[in-house]
Formats: structure tokens, sequence, C-alpha cells
């Protein structure tokens, strides 16, 4: 365990990211759509994103705090298909305002890529052992079928009434007791990407 992460002060509202997982979507998302839609798609508005997030999430307008844990392979610095992307220099110790409250960012490394499963699980566990924490929006690999039980298997020790827990995947999963929500919504939103450049004749 990471123990900057064991060492938080945790927030009502908190998102716990798989970092590399959603560049990597969020780069399939932009190829696709760009061939699609027949224009150029920028790089993922950082702050909509995690709006989007909190709102799929539950959160409404308002002042809360919700504190954002991104999750990272050492070799990589930063998100490179979201703006601000950059770990240490954009993202680890910043917050930023919004019509949600304040957001609280930090990224945290894994060190050794065999751990990535691991350290996600770990964080995952501790957050939700934290009595302050209400609501959990949770952005794992769920297409690794393998940490996509972990997932569910940790929150199915969480009673339901303790805390309100929202797990975002690309498509539809297998379910436990928490909410689902559909990733590729809010990465659309943030790509800035609109429903009627994808409807279809």
């Amino acid at each position: 365990m990471n123990n900057n992460l064991q060492e938080e002060k945790w927030s009502e509202n908190v998102i716990l990211v798989d970092a590399d997982y959603v560049d990597k979507v969020a780069f399939n998302l932009i190829v696709n759509f760009e061939r699609m839609i027949g224009r150029r798609i920028p790089q993922a508005d950082m702050a909509r994103w995690l709006e989007c997030i909190a709102l799929d999430g539950g959160l409404r307008t308002g002042s809360h705090e919700t504190q954002v844990v991104f999750i990272h392979q050492k070799a990589k610095t930063e998100m490179e298909n979201f703006v601000p992307g950059h770990y240490a220099n954009d993202l680890t110790g910043k917050a930023f305002q919004g019509e949600l409250g304040e957001f609280i960012l930090n990224a945290y490394t894994i060190e050794d890529i065999a751990d990535s499963e691991q350290l996600l699980i770990e964080a995952l566990n501790l957050i939700c052992q934290q009595k302050e924490v209400k609501r959990m929006m949770v952005v794992p690999n769920a297409e690794d079928s393998t940490i996509y039980n972990k997932v569910r298997e940790t929150l199915r020790q969480v009673s339901d009434e303790e805390k309100r827990i929202t797990v975002f995947a690309m498509q539809p999963m297998t379910g436990g007791n928490f909410r689902q929500e559909m990733l590729g919504y809010s990465l659309m939103a943030a790509l800035g990407i609109r429903g009627d450049e994808i409807k279809t004749e």
C-alpha cells in the first residue's frame, strides 16, 4: 500500500480512478469518433469529466468536497488524452472549484506493473473503511474480469446504507451491491462529442 494514501484525510465524496485504463479508453474514443464524425476530437477536459462522474455518482449542485484519487504506473508521467493531465505538475496536490463544489486531486504511483490491480483493490478497501466517506465513484478496468470480480467482492462487504457506491464501466456488468453507470457518456461529454453528431440515419 502506498503510505501517502494511508495518510490521506478523506472527504465525504471520493472518486477512485485507474488512470492508465481511463486514458486508454479516451484514446480509443478519440480515434474511433474522429473516423466516425469526420472531425478532430480534442483531449478530454479533465474538470468536465470529473464533474460528469460526480453527477453520475449522484452528487448535485452545492458546496461539496470531492477527493479524486488517480492510480497510475510509474512509467507514465501523464494522462496523454486529458488536459490537464500531467500527474506531478497538473494533478497531484491541485484542486478546482465548480458547481458541485471543490475537487481535490492526487495521483499515486504503482511501483511495479504487477501491482496495479493490487493497489487499486487496496485503495478501494481503505476508502471503504473510512466512516467519513459517504459516496464513492470507482473507475476500474472492468474489462479485466479478474479486477472487476475483486472490485465486486470488496464492495460486497460494504453496507449500501452507509455508502452510496457507483462503479463505472464501458458496458453493463454482472451485478453487485452497487450502482452502475456507463463510463463512455462522461468521456464523450469531456471530449466534446455531441449526441447529434453520432446519430445514425
